[in-house]
């Protein structure tokens, strides 16, 4: 077989891999994204910006039972990643809101904003009031967790329940001797985002090494807006935000929740943000989440926890069974106290 016909044959082998990621562009607001349910907008004005927060509201589609259901997506997930407990939420009779945070998918990305946990909380508190809900089971999952866990502390009253799926932040990665590392440095390596490199991420810390072809869909909606027009600001937002989970701790918090707490905890996980640039001795100890999942029930008082210990980061897209009968049960039995 001579060169020209090899080269022609690898061209053909590449070609569907170059087609599919091509197929993953999408605007800096997720444009061009499909979403499981009806997207609608709420415009707020914040830190003297108009913005406009995107989210679904979904009502029960079996006898309602009077809840709703708030669920807080992570950094590198969506409303839309919520899809299953959604749907699983509403047929248990919740109403569900699923927002996506500003600064991250369908909402708005401001070039110039103060991002903090406490902002972020405000604005989804400002979400519910103009939703006319004065109480809500707030679930966050991952960076949402942190969020779940300040708008918790930040708005008790609204707060009926809580739930923690898989949250980051149960540990002071920076306290644990981990760099800081400027929101400029994660920028620059935000830019060099990359289809393989959030799939072959995801494949160790989401999903303990085993990939399904339905995973797929979640690596090009997290592609999709770096493959983009709006990539620049898609990755200093997406630097601004991690800036600030790194530097906003809620861990030494813990003890202050008064809400009854759901954890639920993939033991398999190992996400530890920024560890990359840490000490081998000093990585080698976080993201431990067994022991994390546990110290975390001790450290809220009314607290109860859920272990997986063959699942990773995404319990709720990895064994979507195991993990909604989990979450049901775990939320009737936090109804009765």
């Amino acid at each position: 077989m001579n060169k020209a016909v090899i080269l022609t044959a690898w061209a053909s082998l590449l070609l569907p891999t170059v087609n599919a990621y091509a197929a993953t562009a999408y605007g800096p607001e997720l444009e061009g994204f499909e979403y499981p349910y009806p997207v609608e907008r709420f415009e707020l004005t914040s830190q003297q910006q108009d913005l406009s927060m995107a989210y679904m509201d979904v009502l029960p589609t079996a006898e309602a039972n009077g809840r709703t259901a708030v669920l807080l997506h992570g950094k590198n997930f969506c409303g839309a990643t919520w899809q299953q407990t959604i749907k699983v939420l509403s047929e248990a009779g919740y109403r569900v809101i699923a927002p996506d945070q500003i600064g991250f998918c369908r909402s708005s990305k401001p070039r110039g904003y103060q991002f903090s946990f406490a902002q972020l909380a405000d604005n989804t508190h400002a979400l519910l009031d103009d939703l006319g809900i004065e109480k809500a089971t707030i679930i966050g999952h991952s960076m949402g967790g942190m969020l779940a866990a300040r708008f918790t502390l930040s708005h008790p009253e609204q707060v009926e329940q809580l739930v923690l799926a898989n949250p980051i932040g149960l540990e002071d990665w920076q306290q644990a001797g981990v760099p800081y590392a400027t929101i400029d440095q994660m920028y620059r390596g935000q830019l060099n985002t990359t289809y393989e490199g959030i799939k072959n991420y995801q494949l160790k810390f989401y999903y303990n090494g085993d990939w399904k072809p339905e995973y797929d869909r979640w690596v090009e909606m997290a592609y999709g807006m770096y493959a983009g027009p709006g990539k620049e600001i898609v990755a200093w937002n997406q630097a601004q935000t991690a800036e600030m989970l790194f530097t906003q701790p809620v861990v030494h918090e813990f003890p202050n929740i008064r809400a009854p707490t759901l954890l639920l905890i993939g033991g398999k996980d190992r996400t530890a943000p920024g560890a990359n640039r840490a000490p081998e001795a000093v990585a080698k100890r976080l993201g431990q989440y067994p022991e994390l999942g546990r110290k975390t029930a001790e450290a809220i008082p009314n607290a109860t926890l859920v272990e997986f210990p063959e699942l990773g980061h995404s319990p709720q897209v990895e064994a979507p069974e195991e993990f909604h009968k989990a979450l049901l049960d775990g939320l009737s039995a936090l109804s009765k106290r």
